[in-house]
């Protein structure tokens, strides 16, 4: 009998579908165009058809794993149900009042990002503690009902709660969510406890009101999921991907959605991770360009780098503190407009943009001949021939050449360009918006993007992962099998991971160890009751320590790995203080702090303020991997002709099919590699070759 997992990964403009055998290796993948309508019934639809066109059997599938982006745009469309929010009398307008900074001193006419929930539905109750967690104020169950009632009467089907002081104790918001029980049984209920217990006010509110305004739309997509994959006889206990690059069961997702927000260019992290240590690559970026977007994470060391917070519906792309902060475990991406379906346009002095308004897949490019009218990417890259109009998405669907020359030819006109120089116009563009997003990406972490390989995935990362590399001086590209449906393909290969944080502010030069042990074990013990639904496939669980430290009087903290515990505990010297934890503890921060600010300041105490727990558990049963045959060299499948920059003119350029070529394949450039979901681009100063483990490797021989 046949082992297979199922991947479903939807986009803003494709869906895709990827079946894996677990025991002969064999991967299948299949796009569709995302339903937007009714998003449940496209991935229904594209399961079906893989599972026919693979002669699954259903009762052979052991995983269903899925990641989508449709929370994310539900907050940026502002698309959640009424949502109300309970607080503390006094504090009803932090929603409003931020951090009371601009983040563009000089934009007369700046616009925040508008609140999730509006000021009428914004109530207050009079129970408080203070910042020990002492009550002052007791909860009052009348008090509450009296709060609650308008904002249901207005039709709040959504509710949070966010007391002050709540990350130190949650006995007023567990107690307020009794109420509302058993007074309003059929609203949700969001506490900040249970979403985000740590420290400052704006971001805690900001995190627990955007749980809130998805989690009922969270709730009855994946209720349809469920039953349509039931009604096909598949499994209908869903694996989740979350932000944090990890698995979680589908009942853990519906009680906090949020963490569901950036699970899509997760699944992408980590497929690129999973396929650098193929071939000991420890240090790369991840390129992954999709339909709408577009999205870079460094790996370094075969993992991908981790946040533990990010801003989402920023109303400026770059600029920091203009959308809603949301403090959630994420791997730490950039994602920018710049799909197949971003478009054209001409902006008011005269130039030629690209993005960040995209065509998704409603009505879509203009050659896909589904009403849309605006010239794209992905209409660009077809006229400059990168994409074969016989094989678009694996065939799965025809596209119109004379089209896109007709949409391209509107747009070249407005710029004083002929149809060619609009479509590499368009091409370059979309690799310097990119290319720069990189650069910026790269330094704030202090690293140089010479240093690393850049790995290309997506449907349209392989695309345009030559001309990027050459702009940032990458000297290396890797574009892995299966590239076009990479991020459904890592949902297959992630761990499970929990995580768990809470503020516990403490000195560990000074304070009690046997306090900071006492409160890692808490965490620890909630971690594990997270992974415990899926121990029977995953484990054995890794916990790793991590706090937020700073030196006393700082305003800024900084997210450093700890030893492992226990702490407080005599050692093996006999010293019952726990003198040498201590200092294990205190170099551990200072080794951080130096490397990121290159000194420490001296003679200040160091302070642990959050306090983290990450728990990781490898799946137990993996895909076998057999690599790549050796072989002969085989003939191009094909020729046509394609535009390059370097000769400023079409090349009659070879085609090879990806499937048919072996370990040991060589090539210089230029040519094109098709695959069923991507095609790979090697200019005239490249040269491909083929790992034994399947990895497309392309050095550039001369940078631009």
């Amino acid at each position: 009998m046949s082992a297979w997992a199922i991947g479903i990964d939807i986009g803003g403009t494709f869906t895709d579908v990827v079946a894996l055998n677990y025991e002969g290796g064999a991967l299948r993948t299949l796009k569709v165009l995302t339903t937007h309508g009714d998003p449940a019934q496209g991935v229904a639809d594209g399961v079906k058809t893989l599972v026919e066109q693979c002669a699954i059997q259903p009762r052979d599938v052991r995983r269903v794993v899925h990641a989508t982006t449709l929370f994310t745009n539900a907050l940026i469309e502002r698309r959640g149900e009424p949502t109300g929010l309970l607080t503390t009398q006094g504090f009803r307008d932090v929603l409003e009042i931020g951090n009371e900074r601009k983040y563009d001193l000089y934009d007369l006419h700046i616009e925040a990002a508008p609140a999730l929930v509006q000021r009428r539905w914004r109530a207050e109750i009079g129970a408080r503690m203070d910042a020990s967690g002492k009550e002052l104020a007791p909860v009052d169950a009348d008090d509450v009902c009296r709060a609650v009632q308008p904002l249901v009467d207005e039709g709040v089907r959504s509710l949070a709660v966010c007391l002050l002081h709540a990350y130190v104790d949650a006995r007023h918001e567990v107690a307020v969510r009794d109420i509302l029980t058993r007074h309003f049984p059929e609203l949700e209920v969001t506490l900040s406890s249970d979403v985000a217990p740590v420290i400052r006010e704006f971001e805690r509110m900001s995190t627990t009101c955007a749980n809130a305004f998805i989690k009922p739309l969270a709730n009855r997509y994946l209720t349809s999921l469920q039953e349509r994959l039931g009604q096909q006889g598949l499994p209908t206990d869903v694996l989740m991907m979350l932000s944090n690059g990890g698995l979680c069961h589908v009942d853990e997702a519906r009680r906090t959605p949020i963490e569901l927000l950036e699970s899509g260019p997760a699944a992408g992290a980590i497929s690129a991770s999973h396929y650098s240590l193929r071939d000991s690559l420890s240090n790369l970026l991840a390129f992954d360009m999709g339909g709408t977007t577009a999205k870079l994470c460094l790996v370094e060391n075969g993992n991908p780098a981790i946040a533990y917070g990010f801003e989402a519906a920023r109303q400026k792309r770059f600029a920091e503190g203009s959308g809603l902060p949301i403090r959630i475990t994420t791997v730490d991406l950039i994602e920018i407009g710049a799909g197949g379906g971003s478009i054209a346009h001409r902006d008011a002095l005269g130039l030629l943009k690209v993005g960040p308004q995209s065509a998704g897949s409603e009505p879509g490019p203009a050659c896909y001949n589904r009403g849309g009218t605006d010239a794209t990417v992905t209409d660009a890259n077809l006229v400059l021939g990168y994409l074969n109009p016989d094989y678009f998405a694996g065939g799965t669907m025809s596209i119109d050449v004379d089209q896109a020359r007709r949409e391209l030819a509107r747009v070249g006109d407005s710029v004083g360009r002929d149809v060619v120089g609009a479509a590499w116009g368009i091409h370059d563009i979309v690799a310097e918006n990119m290319a720069g997003a990189a650069r910026v990406h790269v330094a704030e972490r202090g690293r140089d993007p010479r240093d690393f390989v850049l790995l290309c995935t997506g449907g349209g990362g392989p695309l345009h992962g030559y001309y990027v590399a050459q702009k940032i001086g990458v000297r290396t590209l890797v574009c892995p099998p299966a590239a076009g449906v990479a991020s459904a393909y890592g949902l297959l290969v992630a761990p499970a991971r929990a995580d768990r944080s809470r503020t516990v502010s403490m000195r560990p030069g000074t304070d009690s160890l046997q306090v900071l042990e006492n409160a890692y074990t808490e965490l620890e013990g909630q971690v594990l009751q997270s992974l415990q639904a899926l121990e029977a496939t995953f484990g054995p669980v890794r916990l790793s320590r991590y706090a937020d430290g700073r030196f006393v009087g700082q305003g800024f903290t900084l997210t450093v790995p700890l030893p492992p515990g226990p702490y407080g505990v005599e050692t093996e010297q006999g010293k019952g203080d726990g003198a040498d934890q201590r200092k294990v503890l205190l170099a551990a921060f200072e080794s951080a702090y130096r490397e990121k600010f290159g000194r420490t300041p001296p003679d200040v105490p160091i302070e642990l303020l959050n306090l983290r727990v990450s728990g990781e558990a490898p799946p137990r049963e993996v895909p076998r991997d057999e690599g790549v045959a050796a072989g002969s060299a085989p003939a191009p499948k094909a020729r046509r002709q394609v535009y390059f920059r370097e000769q400023g003119d079409y090349v009659d350029t070879p085609i090879y099919d990806r499937n048919s070529l072996r370990a040991g394949f060589q090539a210089d450039g230029p040519l094109l590699v098709e695959d069923d979901g991507s095609t790979l681009v090697v200019g005239p100063r490249g040269r491909v070759s083929q790992s034994a483990t399947g990895n497309l490797i392309v050095e550039i021989l001369e940078q631009a």
